[in-house]
């Protein structure tokens, strides 16, 4: 009985983490338990200061109920979103805000058999510096490129163990600390699907433009992975005889004329031979810094840097094309570290929708910018944690007391 209360606490914790504030009545129906059970199991969270009244909700016509959200507080997610060249690690409150500033890391994945020692240490040195109690972290939630089994907790194209070993139980034995990872596109997703403009919405595809073209597919309301979790790889869909090595060993994929890599190095050599630019000094060796360059130069009107953002969006669209005619969405969201860029993707992706869709499957479709920009993979990988935060608990009870000593 006290592990079924506790697990229902969990829930409750997990219901307000994604809802931010609920009545009583409301995490009753979310739950499935009875009311005056909830009611008491509300009271014991208020008493340890888990849970804090946030007012009356807005009138409808009856007596106005008593809402309820987490003292973000009380109990803290590590988040960690990794693509191929920048890893960023972050301490997230329970309202989804940073705790300290983002640590970020230039950390290559591919052909790096150091990969995953050097991501262990820069964990347990961020741990080291936040001085957070591990029994205050629900837990440490990573998204990662590549081909992902979050059931073996194994990347199949990165950051393999030279001893076999899974990357969740080497991070986990390193902290003490329970793990999820997933692939990067999926969690981005996620944080659409749960906090942002998917929200509510059955069948959304979310593009993150990064190094690749990332997919995260939202079906019926729910991530759709395929029958063993890789489906989405937009990046690799075969568009063009171009004769350009991908990252894949193919040739001529989407990733190869309209990644944020491809940018930059379209923009060294063209500045090179002369293009006239606000832009100077980019440098492969600081491919940050450089994207952020073009980013905010295309923001600000420079015509060359527009001009590059508008090439490789004109051919995400021909891919988008693609994911009309086969999945019939309701909304196309772009995030991912390229869409700080905002609009300006806009207008090319809808052209090449235009010349290349068939317009009665194209014309309900919306498209927008994610509003929670390159904040999206964090904020995923901290959804991740709270998604399993019950499971997550389970598997750690041998190893720490529960968080918030909830029992």
């Amino acid at each position: 009985m006290q592990e079924k209360q506790a697990a229902y606490k969990r829930n409750i914790v997990r219901q307000l983490y994604f809802n931010r504030e609920l009545s009583c009545a409301e995490l009753s129906e979310l739950t499935g338990k009875s009311l005056p059970l909830t009611t008491r199991i509300l009271n014991e969270l208020l008493e340890k200061g888990v849970v804090a009244e946030s007012g009356f909700a807005i009138s409808t016509g009856g007596r106005r109920p008593l809402m309820y959200s987490l003292k973000k507080d009380k109990l803290f997610v590590i988040s960690i979103s990794m693509d191929q060249m920048i890893t960023r690690i972050a301490l997230m409150d329970m309202d989804n805000q940073f705790v300290g500033e983002v640590k970020s890391i230039e950390l290559t994945l591919a052909n790096n058999p150091d990969s995953l020692s050097t991501l262990v240490s820069e964990i347990d040195g961020f741990l080291k510096i936040i001085e957070i109690p591990k029994e205050k972290i629900a837990g440490i939630g990573i998204g990662m490129p590549g081909f992902v089994d979050i059931r073996r907790g194994i990347n199949h194209s990165f950051l393999k163990s030279p001893g076999g070993d899974s990357i969740v139980n080497m991070i986990e034995t390193a902290t003490g600390i329970p793990v999820l990872i997933d692939n990067d596109s999926s969690l981005i997703a996620l944080a659409e699907l749960r906090f942002g403009a998917a929200k509510g919405k059955k069948n959304v595809m979310v593009i993150n433009v990064g190094w690749g073209v990332g997919l995260g597919m939202i079906l019926k309301g729910e991530l759709f992975r395929g029958h063993n979790g890789f489906a989405g790889e937009f990046s690799h869909i075969p568009l063009f005889t171009n004769n350009k090595m991908c990252s894949c060993g193919k040739s001529g994929c989407l990733e190869t004329e309209t990644s944020l890599a491809v940018i930059i190095e379209k923009a060294i050599q063209e500045l090179q031979q002369g293009k006239l630019s606000v832009l100077k000094d980019l440098s492969k060796e600081h491919i940050e810094s450089a994207v952020d360059a073009i980013m905010d130069a295309a923001v600000k009107g420079d015509k060359f840097s527009v001009e590059l953002i508008s090439e490789a969006a004109y051919h995400i669209g021909r891919g988008v094309a693609i994911l009309i005619h086969l999945l019939n969405p309701e909304l196309i969201v772009l995030s991912g570290r390229g869409s700080v860029a905002g609009k300006l993707w806009l207008t090319p992706i809808q052209q090449a929708i235009n010349e290349h869709c068939i317009p009665n499957l194209a014309k309900d479709l919306e498209i927008e910018v994610s509003v929670l920009s390159n904040k999206g993979g964090l904020i995923g990988s901290a959804a991740l944690v709270m998604e399993n935060y019950g499971q997550l608990h389970i598997k750690q009870h041998k190893k720490v007391e529960m968080n918030l000593q909830l029992e």
